[in-house]
């Protein structure tokens, strides 16, 4: 919708906001080129686009003056978390200010007996574990990247323990937003449910900043496990590891995490985290719960996978031996520039049907190899999202065309599989072409529409999602 899109402000109203930033935050603004270009997109191939200037508030009350500040000056706000996002969301296509929430640091409260938390945007989610770890409570939403919580909520992050505590559309409880007119919105109170009006807090989870700026989250904790059990199981193909993966949950076993990693990826991971391992498909899994729980747990997917042809299971309950093996999978991302060094990464995710996974899987490699393109698979199997980390050469205009042939495809797939064209890295600009396909017309309609009721003026996080 025309409606819907705003131009570049005039050098008048740069300077004019750059100027009161300046003269209000002192060094708490900055407009030089490094820190401009630090806060535009600095992953994948998605050029950077720098902000005008990067402000850094510490109080809600701060970022309803920058915010009001903006909107009188029609000048792009940009929420910042810190910058792991994969999909362009925090470039400044049309300039404007970055808000940089890294100050906003503060653990406002924990209500151990209501298994709840306070936070504010910019605390990480590693940050927020340590805190918690002597209350005998944790944060479970892990997206591998030490990610803002404010950035998590924003772009509705998943990650590896989805599969038993879901996404942050379920975990998160109620949220302090400022609006584009600098109105301080807050969208629920803390009781664990409630019918009183719109679901405002899951309207703005995903939003990407497009809706408003998050300056508070109220978060549902977890009792941190009695016993925790993780293994490897390697497997023959990557339908075998599919296939387990999707009978263990069918069968009803409570799996709290359950990561595939291709054979590509495995080699990177070798390579990367030293763990030499057959270079074969693998499962990693982990299980919560009682010494004796999780015990039958382990023992039962083990009986699964193994009539699906997987080796045994390398187990250990050593919360070293488990860091290490989850930290292998965390950074398969880094891990896999071992693969092509100097090659650029196209990370991409796609979700389907836990049904249809591991054929969309298995098209994919097909793809992959017809293509004769370098991607490595990982995925959340336990919900049907898988990745592709594609390895380009930049300066070979045929293999960027191939890939983007192959991107445009991997989605198709999806979407004949009546899946999605993101499962967790959202929107941002990457992946605005693949709305209309994914939805109605009507569909975006209402979201423009929102998006037209809340941000009249179309300053915050332009370019992104609908528009």
């Amino acid at each position: 919708m025309d409606d819907l899109t705003i131009s570049r402000p005039g050098a008048s109203a740069i300077a004019a906001v750059k100027a009161a930033l300046s003269t209000r935050f002192g060094n708490r603004f900055s407009d030089t080129a490094t820190i401009r270009e630090q806060h535009g997109h600095t992953l994948t191939w998605t050029a950077n686009q720098p902000p005008d200037a990067v402000v850094y508030p510490q109080t809600t009350d701060e970022v309803v003056e920058i915010i009001k500040l903006c909107a009188a000056h029609r000048m792009p706000v940009i929420p910042y978390g810190t910058g792991t996002s994969l999909e362009g969301h925090v470039n400044a296509p049309l300039g404007g200010v970055s808000v940089d929430t890294s100050m906003m640091k503060s653990i406002i409260t924990v209500h151990p007996e209501d298994l709840d938390c306070v936070v504010e945007p910019g605390v990480t989610r590693k940050e927020l574990n340590d805190y918690l770890r002597d209350t005998g409570m944790f944060f479970p939403i892990d997206p591998g990247a030490d990610a803002s919580i404010g950035g998590m909520a924003s772009t509705r992050a998943s990650g590896t323990n989805a599969v038993r505590y879901g996404t942050m559309k379920d975990n998160v409880m109620a949220l302090t937003v400022v609006t584009a007119n600098g109105e301080i919105v807050h969208t629920a109170r803390r009781a664990k449910k409630s019918s009183a009006g719109y679901d405002l807090t899951r309207l703005f989870v995903g939003a990407e900043g497009t809706l408003g700026l998050i300056t508070e989250i109220t978060l549902r904790l977890y009792g941190i496990p009695e016993a925790i059990s993780a293994g490897v199981c390697l497997f023959p193909s990557v339908k075998a590891a599919c296939d387990t993966a999707i009978e263990a949950i069918q069968s009803g076993i409570p799996i709290a995490r359950v990561e595939l990693c291709d054979e590509m990826t495995v080699k990177a991971v070798n390579l990367h985290s030293k763990l030499g391992l057959p270079e074969q498909p693998m499962l990693l899994v982990e299980f919560h719960g009682s010494d004796a729980g999780a015990k039958e747990q382990a023992e039962r997917f083990g009986e699964i996978a193994r009539d699906n042809g997987g080796g045994d299971f390398q187990w250990t309950t050593r919360p070293e031996d488990r860091s290490k093996l989850w930290q292998a999978r965390h950074d398969a991302y880094w891990a896999c520039f071992t693969l092509r060094p100097g090659a650029k990464a196209i990370a991409t995710d796609i979700c389907v049907p836990l049904s249809r996974l591991a054929e969309c899987v298995e098209d994919t490699q097909r793809d992959l190899a017809s293509s004769n393109l370098l991607g490595p698979i990982v995925g959340h199997v336990g919900d049907g999202n898988f990745h592709v980390n594609l390895l380009i050469d930049m300066d070979d205009a045929d293999e960027v065309k191939r890939t983007e042939a192959f991107l445009e495809r991997l989605v198709h797939r999806g979407h004949a599989m009546e899946g999605t064209c993101t499962g967790e890295h959202g929107i941002g600009q990457a992946k605005m072409k693949y709305l209309a396909a994914e939805h109605s017309q009507a569909t975006l309609d209402v979201m423009r529409g929102i998006k037209k009721a809340l941000d009249p003026l179309g300053i915050m996080n332009p370019g992104k999602m609908v528009g």
